[in-house]
């Protein structure tokens, strides 16, 4: 049997928080909705939260909230998951795409500017794979940011404290006005499906929650997803440790061979281990054969990204039209334990 690219990471305690809520006389949106939001509001720093049934639901609500006028531009990665691109012109936005750097799978200082002429009003800011984009650099051009930290939570980058030297730990998601942080599946934290919607500052949650407070029943996280969620943050530290202790076994195999991964936009950042991308030197098929004849399961990162789903919308996205055909995905979850993961490593130092 192939080892899976992706695997939960939901063990007992999960299992057991979420068995307590089906027993209990409710399982829609209730009080563990209104606990997790508590705990997503300490573990990030941030004023005001809301828990809702999806990534697109949150993404509403933000757009909702920052009230830009129709047919604005929102200017999003060519490697942002393909949702998001559909939800802005459901909503009457104009998707403005923007191709990345090689070396990161992140947008650029350079191509946010080149949006902002082509109309982009707003910077819907996807943190691809983990990675950490440059913040000071997208602040500075005055831009209206909502991040996406789906892929990216936990990941901190240290910044200036005021006008001294003094330097301090700054999370990611708390640089735009609201950030999505997805709950779904293959996102770093996992609610079976669902997604936060944080406001890191006051004057953002004040606005937001006047829609909140609005919204339906059926857009808000019910509590059996919110139990599951709630523990999966708890032990967010432990799984990270164990991601952190995998890649850097992997590391060192890769850089045996001829392949490369990604790295960071920005400088004094530590980012989260989300997979692990191999940007591919060779053939895709000939490395997929070869990590098969081993029995691991390989992925094509982007698949499901906007590149991917719609070539028409990035024609000017050689970079990124790239990454799609030559990057890759290798098995890395704490559930797979440092035996499985040496097995991996041997396999990425000797790729074809």
């Amino acid at each position: 049997m192939k080892i899976p690219v992706f695997s939960s990471t939901i063990r007992r305690k999960e299992m057991d928080a979420v068995l307590s809520c089906m027993v209990s006389e409710r399982i829609g949106p209730g009080e563990l909705n209104i606990r997790l939001v508590q705990q997503i509001k300490e573990q990030f720093a941030v004023d005001g939260c809301a828990a809702l049934r999806s990534p697109a639901i949150a993404l509403k609500y933000a757009l909702k909230a920052v009230d830009l006028p129709a047919e604005s531009g929102v200017m999003i990665s060519a490697l942002a998951p393909a949702w998001q691109f559909y939800v802005i012109k459901e909503l009457g936005f104009k998707p403005v795409v923007l191709d990345v750097a090689a070396e990161t799978a992140l947008v650029t200082v350079a191509a946010v500017e080149e949006g902002m002429k082509n109309g982009g009003r707003l910077l819907l800011l996807h943190e691809t794979l983990g990675l950490v984009p440059d913040f000071a650099g997208l602040s500075a051009l005055g831009i209206p940011i909502i991040e996406d930290i789906s892929q990216n939570a936990g990941a901190v980058l240290g910044v200036k404290a005021g006008d001294s030297d003094e330097i301090v730990e700054q999370n990611a998601g708390t640089f735009g006005l609201y950030t999505i942080l997805g709950l779904e599946e293959q996102d770093i934290l996992t609610a079976g499906g669902g997604a936060a919607l944080l406001a890191p500052k006051r004057r953002e949650w004040i606005v937001l929650k006047k829609f909140i407070d609005e919204a339906p029943v059926t857009d808000i996280l019910p509590d059996i997803n919110s139990a599951l969620a709630s523990v999966q943050i708890k032990e967010r530290s432990r799984n990270e440790q164990i991601r952190r202790e995998m890649r850097e076994l992997y590391i060192r195999s890769l850089m045996q061979g001829r392949h490369a991964t990604f790295m960071n936009a920005a400088d004094n950042a530590t980012n989260v281990v989300y997979s692990f991308p191999v940007l591919l030197s060779s053939g895709l098929k000939d490395v997929k054969q070869y990590a098969a004849r081993k029995e691991i399961d390989l992925e094509n990162a982007f698949d499901n990204s906007v590149a991917a789903k719609y070539e028409e919308a990035v024609e000017n996205c050689p970079v990124a039209k790239s990454l799609v055909l030559r990057t890759v995905l290798f098995p890395l979850y704490p559930r797979l334990g440092m035996a499985t993961a040496a097995k991996i490593a041997k396999v990425l130092a000797t790729l074809p």
